[in-house]
């Protein structure tokens, strides 16, 4: 993750608590946000990649295998 990302977005969080922003910072502010959770999202899903589970019979399968099966319970 962008290390200047990181620090604008808690910039801009700081100011909006002490002197508030306008209107060009807060869609600025909510861009970012965004973009930071789309990062958040891809790691996420990218360790869920990485889990298996094992199942009651002893095989092991891919999480998102596994949770998809037992939604479509």
């Amino acid at each position: 993750m962008d290390k200047k990302l990181i620090e604008r977005i808690n910039e801009l969080a700081k100011k909006k608590k002490t002197l508030g922003l306008n209107a060009e910072e807060q869609a600025e502010q909510k861009q970012l946000y965004a973009v930071y959770l789309s990062e958040i999202r891809a790691q996420f899903d990218s360790t869920l990649d990485n889990v298996s589970i094992k199942q009651e019979d002893g095989s092991v399968v891919p999480f998102k295998s596994a949770a998809k099966k037992k939604n479509n319970k």
